[in-house]
This record gives C-alpha cells, sequence and structure tokens, in this order.
C-alpha cells in the first residue's frame, strides 16, 4: 500500500511556523512589564511535535525492537517508522498507518486547518457531514438522525477517523491486486 507523505510536510510545518515566539504589540501602556523574557519559541507545538514523534518511536521499537532509537530530524520519524515495520504483517502495518494518518490530522488541526475532517464519512451514518469541535476535540456528525441515544450528535476521535481511513485504503488496495 503506498503512501504519502503529507504528516511529515505538517510537522515540518509546525516546526518551521509554528514554533516561533508569539509577537504581541505594545498594549494599551496599562500592563506592567514581565518580570522574565518570553520564551523564544512556542513550547505548546514543541511539546505537540516531541509527543508526535515520541509516539511514532514507542510504537515502532514496540513492534520492532530491532529498530533502535529514533536519531533524526522530527519530520523524518514517519519514514523511519516504515522502513522499520515494512518486513511486518498487513494488520501491524496498517496500525502504523494509523497513527501517522491520526498525527497527520492532529498537525492540520494544530495549525488551524480544521476542515481536515470534512474530508471523512460519519462512522455511524456514512454521511459527508463531519466537523471539528474545538471544545469537545471531537469530530461531530451534522446530519440530524445520527445522534446518540440522548440525542446528541455523534462524535468522532480523529483516532476513529484514521483507522476507518486506512481500513478503507488498505481494502481497496487488495481488491486492485
Amino acid at each position: 500500500m503506498g503512501h504519502d507523505d503529507t504528516a511529515a510536510q505538517r510537522l515540518r510545518l509546525l516546526q518551521d511556523e509554528f514554533t516561533q515566539p508569539v509577537r504581541t504589540g505594545p498594549g494599551d501602556g496599562r500592563s506592567s512589564r514581565p518580570t522574565h523574557a518570553p520564551a523564544p519559541v512556542n513550547l505548546g507545538v514543541v511539546d505537540r511535535i516531541r509527543a508526535a514523534v515520541y509516539e511514532v518511536e514507542t510504537h515502532t521499537r514496540s513492534v520492532a525492537p530491532e529498530a533502535g532509537q529514533f536519531t533524526g530530524e522530527e519530520s523524518r520519524v514517519y519514514d523511519w517508522a516504515r522502513q522499520h515495520t515494512a518486513h511486518l504483517a498487513t494488520e501491524q502495518q496498517n496500525a502504523r498507518e494509523a497513527i501517522i494518518y491520526r498525527q497527520d490530522l492532529e498537525h492540520a488541526i494544530a495549525a488551524g486547518d480544521t476542515t481536515v475532517v470534512r474530508r471523512h464519512p460519519c462512522p455511524q451514518c456514512g454521511c459527508w457531514g463531519l466537523y471539528w469541535r474545538e471544545a469537545a476535540q471531537r469530530a461531530v456528525c451534522v446530519n440530524h438522525y445520527c445522534t446518540d441515544d440522548n440525542g446528541v450528535s455523534n462524535m468522532w476521535e480523529l483516532k476513529r477517523l484514521a483507522h476507518d481511513h486506512i481500513a478503507r485504503k488498505s481494502a481497496v488496495a487488495q481488491r486492485a491486486t
């Protein structure tokens, strides 16, 4: 099954563009001067990048202990994981790809692109009406018939969307051969 490198591109974008310090204006003059200088980079994005690399490295080493420790530029962790797990069974490769795809969605959302969830059908009803609800950190179906037992719209974690996406992609690839 072929793969694209959008997760690596988005991780690189986060690194290059979103780790810059937040610039604020001079204010209204009524605030006190800070006692400490601001962090030279956006620490939230740095933490997100490190957590993503750590998750991929940990998963890879759990299924392929011979992989050793990842030492490289962060956006290359996905190629490293694929290289060290290419020999594994299809199910394990799909699990790896689901992690990478979920992180791709997370990187896009962190960069402000919440439209990435619209490219997925609702796991419950199959309609193409998902949108990102920031407060819940979930994709929500807009189909008013697609609700839970309490009448609340169904919500989906990115993990579920990624798993379903990779499963569909794998099924298409298997049928093509």
